[in-house]
């Protein structure tokens, strides 16, 4: 499933918002992890906090804070807001109303179904755990690697 860069882009500003609770981030210190421009990410932000996901908070030190309840807004949530899930539905000419057509048209339906399903069951907290997860996972292989370099006898 490939996703738009700017449904990508709120999954990723959705978990650094919910990595540090209670904090607001600016746009740019989002957008520099990331390597986007700000203000395309500014325009994601902005149809996030119109879904109530964030909330923009003005001023010095202001930003953005993620309100949603991460143990309940799943990537589903986030993905809706970005991608028209309608697009496979739709007829793309008479190659469709062959049985050939119409049997692929099930059989991409069925995927997406499975896809929303999917990703309807993910939350933002499982997401981050996952993530965490991940870190910890690639420090102690990195770890491991490094305690094997030491313990190899050294040629002379």
């Amino acid at each position: 499933m490939k996703l738009q860069t700017s449904t990508r882009l709120a999954i990723f500003a959705v978990l650094e918002l919910t990595k540090r609770e209670g904090v607001q981030l600016s746009v740019a210190d989002i957008g520099q992890k990331y390597g986007v421009s700000s203000h395309h990410l500014a325009k994601v932000m902005h149809v996030m906090g119109r879904a109530g996901l964030v909330r923009s908070i003005r001023g010095a030190g202001g930003g953005y804070q993620f309100v949603g309840n991460a143990r309940r807004t799943t990537l589903l949530d986030v993905v809706q807001l970005f991608e028209d899930a309608s697009a496979l539905e739709q007829d793309s000419g008479t190659a469709d109303a062959t049985p050939e057509g119409q049997a692929l048209r099930k059989i991409l339906g069925e995927i997406d179904n499975i896809a929303r399903a999917t990703l309807g069951s993910v939350t933002i907290a499982t997401m981050r755990k996952l993530v965490s997860r991940r870190g910890i996972s690639d420090s102690v292989r990195s770890k491991a690697a490094m305690w094997r370099r030491r313990s190899q006898p050294r040629s002379r």
